[in-house]
């Protein structure tokens, strides 16, 4: 299993921007589909964006045209750039990693095999 640490969550206004990381183990990452899912309270986690490790990316409608999915395979890192920031974006976001390449969907969350910790993020209005 692939252990995840997400960092980069914090506090912001309406508007603004966040970039959160996503530092992961193994030598294999840059064989690793990586994802970014979000839980609000009360609901369930739901998918934000994926980056596949051939290169293909996915989004949510949600946030398509404010959130940028990269990742760095020699940083064995993925982040998520989230421009345009609005409260309803307010949530622990969660990076989750497909290491067994499950041929899954990528916003299924049973496609991802290893999650991490989550990081809050909070916006304000």
């Amino acid at each position: 299993q692939v252990q995840l640490v997400e960092s980069g969550g914090g506090l912001v206004q309406a508007g603004g921007s966040l970039r959160l990381s996503c530092a992961a183990s193994g030598r294999a990452f840059s064989s690793y589909n990586m994802g970014w899912f979000r839980q609000a309270p009360g609901k369930e986690r739901e998918f934000v964006a994926a980056k596949w490790s051939g290169g293909s990316t996915y989004y949510t409608d949600a946030v398509k045209g404010r959130f940028t999915i990269s990742r760095d395979n020699a940083k064995n890192t993925v982040y998520l750039q989230m421009n345009s920031l609005k409260p309803e974006d307010t949530a622990v976001y969660y990076c989750a990693a497909d290491s067994r390449w499950s041929s899954g969907y990528a916003d299924r969350v049973g496609t991802y095999d290893s999650w991490g910790q989550g990081t809050q993020v909070t916006v304000s209005s």
